[in-house]
């Protein structure tokens, strides 16, 4: 673990075990899309570096388009509660749509993009997540294709981070805590 300004860094996934992962993944995809267009819609900010090199690697024709939400805090006497929109009305009817996170925490937002485009008229609805952070989920949803599980810790790198910082690292790192990830559900990096 290095020390960067006096905060600890780990680089928990580098450069080329992520390249790696990409690439299983993007052959993993075009079998099961092999004979239809995919289109694949990536949520931004965090799903774009995953969306972009996954697409590239993939050999199936890909339609891409991005979602943005927007999130509103509303406070209702003592409790508060977030409202997500979405910037622009993707029309999904009758296409294999590929939802890409970067990351997938809660569930709550994937699973309500998958059931709303289901109900817009979608042939199908999967999900790519790069890191799967199944120990915060709410909702029952397991990605059908992910990179990564991951437990605990802030990380920042390969289009995750902060709003200002860390997106553009070409690794995942983590500042601060103990971290498990996982290429599988049965194998542990430390």
């Amino acid at each position: 673990m290095d020390k960067k300004d006096g905060v600890s860094v780990k680089i928990l996934l580098s450069a080329e075990q992520i390249e790696k992962r990409v690439r299983e993944l993007a052959q993993q995809i075009s079998g099961d899309y092999r004979g239809r267009t995919c289109m694949a819609i990536g949520v931004l900010e965090n799903g774009f570096m995953f969306m972009a090199d996954l697409v590239r690697r993939m050999d199936v024709p890909v339609i891409c388009q991005f979602l943005k939400p927007d999130m509103h805090e509303k406070i209702q006497g003592k409790s508060a509660t977030t409202e997500i929109f979405y910037n622009q009305q993707i029309d999904v009817k009758s296409q294999h749509v590929l939802l890409v996170e970067g990351l997938v925490q809660s569930g709550i937002t994937s699973d309500y993009l998958m059931h709303n485009m289901l109900a817009k008229g979608a042939a199908s609805v999967k999900l790519a997540a790069f890191l799967d952070k199944s120990s915060a989920r709410r909702v029952a949803l397991r990605p059908d294709y992910f990179g990564f599980i991951l437990d605990e810790s802030f990380v920042t790198g390969y289009g995750l981070g902060s709003p200002i910082l860390g997106r553009n690292l070409p690794y995942i790192q983590v500042t601060s805590g103990s971290t498990r990830m996982a290429g599988s559900p049965e194998e542990t990096i430390r």
